[in-house]
């Protein structure tokens, strides 16, 4: 059996697309940027680079059969070109290390955000264009990348690009932290109406879709059967997964991934703090505000050259503000996707935890 390559397999979706291809019993490499003994211990092969190391990127992919491209340097403001660097010569170099060594299945980890126009996206679908005006770095240079990682998919190496949105649960390190950090400073202010809905997913549902797109490539290249789908992320569907169209019709596509289930984002939020013992936000600040508040920030911090990121950009003003859910039909129709993991169950669990863990 090939192994399977997962860059940033040490990161919070990486890693647990590594723990469930290690309970299925497959081979593991991993690319990262720091060693990780426990998956070593586990038989994990580890390869210690980032992704501008374009040379190990590219050797990285020598025996490999899927690649699930999950690495990626995220965030809301820095420097444009540290940015590419990771995020379009780093995915560069690992497809063409992919086509050098005859990798046959790219899974690539995208995000909703590469479709960001500065306006509401209500259930929006995969016909929107990919961005080329966005105040944040991080947002162009994975469009750039979800564009060329597509129009590299041929009958040799098979391509999708997947966009979970605001992933989170249990071990979250980015999105949950961030909020309540802020909330307990008082830094945290709800912009714009605070009646904006936003999808999100979980992080058990984002690793159900990554193997499912997996499966649904095999597919695409020796139509194995489609019990193969739930044998691949173990778990038994009430009934079985049916798929529309034909197994090579989702080669060279992108699919949206959420929970389904849009949240009013700043509900929540105050909920998921009143279950924590905080106090609610309930202190605002008009968009309008919020975007000028942002503007100036990014002045001061390209001027002074300042360190960490301005206490508000105009990207997460708009974020904070608007709306941004998606229509997952064609995840549904085309990979099998359904959410197991629902909003409520997932935020039980996740305030079960945080008070167990005393954060």
């Amino acid at each position: 059996m090939s192994e399977v390559l997962v860059t940033g397999g040490t990161g919070f979706l990486g890693r647990r697309i590594v723990e469930r291809l290690l309970a299925d019993g497959r081979p593991v490499a991993v690319l990262a940027r720091r060693s990780t003994p426990d998956l070593e211990k586990r038989g994990v092969r580890l390869i210690c680079a980032g992704l501008e190391n374009t040379a190990a990127v590219s050797a990285s992919c020598v025996g490999i059969e899927t690649v699930f491209h999950v690495a990626a340097k995220v965030g809301v403001w820095g420097n444009y070109n540290d940015f590419y660097r990771a995020n379009v010569l780093g995915t560069r170099a690992l497809l063409a290390g992919c086509r050098a060594h005859g990798v046959r299945h790219f899974i690539h980890t995208s995000t909703p955000s590469v479709v960001y126009n500065g306006r509401d996206l209500a259930g929006a679908d995969e016909s929107l264009p990919l961005t080329t005006s966005c105040p944040s770095p991080y947002p162009l240079t994975k469009a750039i990348a979800e564009r060329e990682v597509l129009a590299a998919n041929s009958p040799l190496l098979r391509t999708i690009a997947l966009r979970p949105h605001l992933i989170w649960g249990v071990g979250d390190p980015h999105l949950v932290p961030r909020i309540l950090e802020r909330a307990r400073a008082g830094r945290l202010r709800i912009v714009g109406s605070g009646k904006n809905r936003v999808d999100m997913v979980h992080v058990e549902n984002a690793v159900d879709a990554h193997l499912l797109a997996e499966a649904a490539l095999v597919r695409s290249t020796a139509a194995g059967p489609v019990q193969a789908v739930c044998n691949v992320i173990r778990y038994k569907p009430s009934a079985p997964a049916k798929f529309e169209t034909a197994p090579e019709s989702v080669a060279g596509k992108a699919y949206f991934i959420t929970n389904g289930e849009p949240v009013v984002l700043w509900d929540w939020i105050n909920q998921l703090l009143v279950a924590l013992g905080e106090r609610p936000i309930r202190k605002r600040i008009s968009l309008g505000a919020a975007s000028t508040f942002g503007a100036l920030g990014e002045t001061t911090w390209r001027l002074l050259s300042l360190k960490g990121e301005p206490p508000m950009t105009r990207f997460v003003a708009a974020e904070l503000a608007k709306e941004h859910w998606f229509d997952i039909k064609a995840a549904e129709r085309d990979l099998g996707y359904h959410p197991r993991i629902s909003m409520a169950e997932g935020t039980h669990l996740l305030v079960l935890n945080l008070k167990h863990s005393g954060t």
